[in-house]
């Protein structure tokens, strides 16, 4: 039976506060069709969002690619130098997950760019919270080499910017199920960003243990909580009410930003967590909560993982609702029985 159009949701039309940061060239970097970073995944996450009425009515950022300054605050210039040599020269392979195709330093250099216009809108108050929907990921670039899916880091390339324009304290909170490696390596030696991470454990990349917590001025600056497979809402929720808020509290962070992976859902093909949307939502929540307290509401969140489209496109749908305002409690699943994008049906 063919499925019936879907209804747009009453409050469409609302004026909605925060601020996506998209584009159709993030359909390059194209992986092909049979990896789990595909540009698949940002079609699903449009589709979702416009069949919930969630586009429009939203602050305008416009951005461009991060200046080559901008990405070296984080990564070595001769790893951005290798990467430009790479995709002029047609693209390789950087390892069996992380491919560069010709176009795909340019795209990188967009998502980071988007990352740092985020930044500037909510410290200028412009947009305070904001939602990168970019790809490719970026929290396992590590200042030297890329990995995981990941060429530049946005979350750390936008943290840097954020201190280079005077920030003291910035928090990273990093919900996606694989440790952000890169994210934790960028700043293991400073006191001026907190990094605070909860995933699955043991899992790709190997690291993020609890007694990993900085070196020197970072010591104690970042909190891994790393969390048996299969753990769902209500250990998720626990964990970070337990481990991850009274580190931000105590923190006082000026600016709150999320790598805002959704690969902990139940349906995601590469990872073992059990979370719904609605566990997104709780998490979602409480980190507006906390920069709402202490850092003015600011809150940027960039995207990450999620492969399973459907279970992405209504995962970022149920986070973008509680970014808007809405209780977590409110926030609907709108479950699809097909695929948005390739029309295929859809197993639960």
């Amino acid at each position: 039976m063919t499925p019936s159009p879907p209804t747009p949701h009453p409050t469409a039309a609302l004026p909605r506060p925060t601020a996506l940061l998209r584009s159709t060239r993030f359909a390059g970097h194209d992986t092909g069709a049979q990896h789990p970073e595909h540009p698949r995944r940002l079609a699903a996450i449009d589709t979702e969002l416009a069949r919930q009425g969630l586009l429009e009515g939203r602050p305008e950022v416009p951005f461009g690619p991060a200046t080559i300054e901008q990405v070296e605050r984080i990564h070595d210039p001769a790893y951005v130098d290798a990467l430009r040599r790479v995709a002029a020269a047609g693209g390789t392979w950087l390892d069996a997950d992380t491919m560069v195709a010709s176009d795909s330093l340019d795209i990188a250099l967009l998502a980071a760019g988007a990352a740092v216009a985020a930044v500037d809108a909510a410290l200028d108050g412009h947009a305070a919270h904001a939602f990168v929907l970019v790809r490719p990921p970026g929290h396992h670039a590590t200042p030297v080499r890329g990995m995981g899916f990941c060429l530049f880091n946005g979350v750390a390339i936008a943290t840097a910017h954020a201190l280079a324009r005077g920030l003291s304290r910035v928090a990273i909170i990093d919900w996606d199920v694989h440790h952000g490696n890169g994210t934790q390596d960028a700043f293991f030696a400073t006191d001026r960003v907190l990094y605070a991470s909860i995933h699955q454990w043991p899992s790709f990349p190997g690291t993020g243990t609890e007694d990993e917590r900085g070196v020197g001025a970072g010591e104690g600056y970042t909190v891994n909580v790393p969390l048996l497979p299969g753990k769902g809402d209500p250990l998720y929720l626990r964990a970070f009410d337990e481990r991850i808020a009274p580190a931000i509290d105590a923190y006082r962070p000026e600016l709150v930003l999320i790598s805002a992976g959704f690969d902990a859902h139940a349906d995601d093909p590469l990872a073992g967590m059990r979370l719904s949307e609605a566990g997104f939502a709780g998490l979602a929540e409480r980190v507006v909560a906390l920069a709402a307290a202490h850092a003015g509401g600011r809150l940027v969140a960039v995207l990450e993982g999620g492969y399973d489209p459907l279970a992405l496109g209504r995962s970022v749908a149920s986070t973008l609702r509680v970014f808007d305002g809405e209780p977590a409690a409110a926030a609907p699943s709108n479950r699809l029985d097909r695929d948005p994008v390739t029309g295929l049906e859809s197993v639960r």
